[in-house]
């Protein structure tokens, strides 16, 4: 690894924002391409910081900052990424829904996602299931992603995937939950095609549902 490379990783481990955005930008200035900087520097250590919180050396807080400087880098990054035309691994519509206004976990979901160079369309909180089909539709996604942190909010999941049924979109992409009160046997029950139980996770699981 180059060392400017390395030391946007362990920027990133280490939850420098400040630091990530110099080096990102000393990478583009001394010509490395950004697929280049975007996979070996900042995925990669995205993928480290998820590998210590699943081992319990990393908790939410050090996840959460860690992603932060992850996307400090990524403001630098972008427009390079636009000039080269990277592709995404897939298209993400998020949100939490109708009702439910809590987003912490849904945000780090996010996060993370983008830092594994998935394309991601935050849609907020309180998220009809209307709004999350009619957002499928516009940017052609890959992926539905909704959070839930009340059980009086979790039927609204079920009424999204019923939305996208009747759209016609529901063949079209891959439906994720997460948010504490559910399970896996109630992602079963509704009809998502996965469940997680954090960030790291989530990750994990859409990048498996794509072969990444």
């Amino acid at each position: 690894m180059e060392p400017i490379l390395k030391e946007i990783y362990d920027g990133i481990i280490d939850a420098d924002q400040e630091l990530v955005k110099e080096k990102v930008g000393a990478a583009l200035s001394q010509g490395l391409d950004a697929d280049t900087i975007l996979n070996q520097g900042m995925v990669s250590a995205m993928t480290e910081v998820g590998r210590l919180f699943e081992e319990g050396e990393y908790f939410v807080p050090e996840m959460l900052i860690c992603a932060r400087a992850m996307q400090a880098g990524l403001s630098v990054l972008k427009p390079a990424m636009i000039a080269a035309n990277l592709k995404s691994v897939g298209k993400v519509v998020a949100g939490t829904v109708k009702g439910d206004l809590h987003d912490i976990g849904k945000n780090l979901v996010c996060m993370m996602l983008e830092g594994a160079a998935f394309e991601i369309y935050d849609l907020g909180s309180d998220v009809s299931p209307q709004a999350f089909a009619d957002k499928v539709k516009e940017v052609d996604a890959d992926f539905v992603v909704m959070s839930a942190l009340l059980t009086t909010t979790m039927p609204n999941m079920k009424a999204t995937i019923e939305v996208l049924k009747e759209a016609g979109l529901r063949d079209k992409v891959k439906v994720l939950v997460g948010g504490a009160p559910l399970t896996t046997r109630y992602c079963e029950d509704i009809g998502a095609d996965g469940y997680a139980a954090d960030a790291s996770r989530a990750v994990t699981l859409a990048k498996s549902l794509i072969g990444a």
